[in-house]
């Protein structure tokens, strides 16, 4: 029996980052997915937005703007999902931030098994 793959790829700031995560020949596998991303909103950020992507394998997943709260202090938005891997299967997940009036200081994706 094998152990649970854990895989983490974070952004270090910048507002695009993916995870490959590569194929098992011998097994299907599932996995949670979290996708976070963390802002910093200016005193002064009050028509600051922030958008988050998912891409999986290419094609786009999930999208959510928001506009940005805590003037002064960072906000972020969060995303869940679940994947099915067939055996012999790789897979991209690939995080997407897009912002105004704030900047991005964390952007990761983590996966689980």
């Amino acid at each position: 029996m094998s152990r649970p793959e854990h895989w983490r790829s974070d952004s270090a700031g910048d507002s695009v980052v993916v995870l490959d995560i590569p194929a098992s020949l011998s097994r299907h596998r599932d996995f949670d997915i979290d996708e976070t991303l963390i802002v910093w909103v200016p005193e002064d950020g009050i028509q600051a937005w922030q958008e988050l992507n998912l891409e999986v394998d290419g094609r786009k997943q999930w999208s959510r703007p928001i506009f940005s709260s805590c003037q002064g202090q960072t906000d972020g938005l969060d995303y869940h999902c679940r994947i099915h891997l067939q055996a012999e299967r790789a897979l991209r997940v690939r995080a997407l931030a897009f912002t105004r009036g704030a900047w991005v200081s964390s952007l990761f994706i983590e996966a689980k098994e």
